[in-house]
Parts: C-alpha cells; structure tokens; sequence
C-alpha cells in the first residue's frame, strides 16, 4: 500500500489527463461494469482504458449470464496496456474466479516491482507506483454471495495490495467476519478492523443503511505506533430513486480518476460525493431500461 498522504504527483504531473485502467466485468447496457468505469473516468478528466474479466449477459433487471474467457488472454490484454501505456491509476472490480484474481494479482505485482536494468525505452515511463483501487465484488445488493469460498479468499489476500478499497455494506461485513452493519458505529468498528487486517484506507459506505443521511467515511489503518488518524466523514442527503444500478462501480473509478490527477483522499471523495449526489438527482432524465437503471454520469457536464 502507498502513502496515505503523499499525492501520486510524479506520474500525474507528467500527464494533464491520466491513464486510467479498469479491469473488471462488462454491462452491455452500460450501467455498471466497465462501461461506468469509462464513463466515470471520462467524467474526472481521465483517459479511460479496460481489460475485460467476464463478458456479463446482464441488464437493468438482473444477470443472465456470465462468460469467463481463459485467463491466458486475461494475461495477453493485461500486458498489451502495461507494455504500451504508463497507468496513473488502476480501479479493479468483478474478478470472479481465484484462478483471475491470481492472474490480476501476479500481473500487478511484476509491474509494481523496482525497475531492473532493462535498457531505457524497453518499458512504458513510470516513476510512480499507479494508484489502486478495489471494489472487492463479493455480495449482491441482495444479499447473494458472488464467490465461491477459494475465490473470497484469494481477493481477500489481495486488499493488502490497494491504497483503497470501496466495499458496500454486506461486503465489509464479509470481510469483517460480522453479520451487516445496522448503524454507522458498527459501520466504522468493521472498517477499523478491515484497515488493521489489510494495511489499506477503507472507505466505509452508508448506502445501504436507513438513514436520511448518507454518511461515507474513510478509516485508516493504525500506524506502526498504534495509532489511528482520525476518520474523515462525508455526509449527503439520500436520494431516493431507483436507478442506483453502478453505483459502487462509478464511485471507485471516479476516486481512482481524481486520486491519479493528484487530489488527496478526502478531497477525492468530497468531490465523488458532490458528483454521485448529482448523478442520482438527474438519474431519472434518462430513460434506459424496466428495472434498476443506470445513474446519470455527465449530468453536471450535460447541463
């Protein structure tokens, strides 16, 4: 995990608009998934790229299939990008099997690595490890477990690799080994345990709790001396509507996008926060779908 408080400013400096990589599933309809990725990336001035995990027959009502393609190609799309392009920031969300979380993490963890002394211009310029974001992809909004036990654990060992990560309410219960937070100060004891467990900045959601209030919270770990810095909170009005489909992707990859241009955490989610409230707002101007449609990622650009 990097700094907690030092900006990625090398990497971003060099580049106006950051590269940006989202690994995960695909939505045709464009909710959720890769495409919100994209969209939200676009949306915080960032250059949005994707590798593919799973190709998802999904749409606004619910899944209706899931392709895995082999994960020698999962590899093949991993390093045509790194290869070629120097990321500033990595958002990765639904792996699915222990076999891609493996192949995402062994990937990451050689382009991570101190440079050896390959010639110059053998490799992408990068001075920075790029920023990284999880949205550990483990329960459905309905409760539905999303992996299989050896896959839950494989993403679980790889947290300790993310500067952030963005889980829902039942998936830190999960990872806590709790039942599902009811308030937000069972909320903040989970995501304290999480931090310490991983060594990673927990952004504790209140989404799915009942309050009027929405109350995200950013938990740090303890440091080496055992001590805690204090949690930052960010309160919003809920919105109440039905198009929440991509949520919690779109929220990721915009921290992703304005933690890569050089903001820091609280000031990133701030503006996420700000944005979401927006995109909510405006969901229901667009007209996609009979179930749980998509949020309104250009809302503030459109109007």
């Amino acid at each position: 995990m990097s700094d907690l408080s030092v900006l990625p400013a090398a990497s971003a400096a060099r580049r106006t608009v950051p590269n940006l990589l989202s690994i995960a599933g695909t939505d045709p309809t464009g909710g959720a998934g890769i495409q919100a990725d994209l969209k939200s990336f676009a949306a915080h001035r960032g250059y949005g790229m994707a590798v593919v995990t799973a190709l998802v027959a999904q749409n606004t009502e619910g899944v209706r299939d899931i392709h895995l393609p082999p994960v020698e190609f999962l590899r093949a799309q991993l390093d045509a990008v790194s290869d070629d392009v120097a990321i500033d920031g990595v958002k990765v969300g639904m792996l699915g099997t222990a076999e891609i979380i493996g192949t995402v993490a062994a990937w990451w963890d050689e382009l991570t690595e101190p440079s050896g002394t390959e010639p110059s211009g053998t490799e992408p310029s990068r001075t920075e490890t790029p920023v990284l974001v999880v949205d550990p992809v483990m329960v459905a909004t309905s409760g539905d477990r999303l992996l299989h036990a050896e896959a839950e654990s494989a993403l679980i060992d790889f947290l300790h690799r993310a500067d952030l990560i963005t889980p829902n309410v039942p998936e830190l219960a999960l990872l806590a080994g709790a039942e599902p937070a009811t308030t937000t100060e069972d909320l903040l004891a989970q995501a304290e345990q999480v931090a310490d467990t991983h060594n990673v900045l927990v952004l504790a959601k209140g989404g799915h709790l009942k309050d009027a209030t929405v109350t995200d919270t950013l938990v740090h770990p303890t440091d080496d001396a055992g001590g805690r810095p204090s949690h930052q909170q960010f309160e919003s009005l809920r919105v109440e509507t039905t198009n929440t489909h991509g949520t919690g992707c779109s929220v990721s990859a915009a921290l992703t996008a304005l933690r890569a241009r050089g903001l820091s955490w609280p000031e990133a989610v701030a503006q996420v926060k700000d944005w979401m409230t927006s995109s909510l707002q405006s969901a229901e101007t667009l007209d996609v779908g009979r179930g749980h449609g998509p949020i309104h990622h250009f809302a503030d650009l459109w109007a």
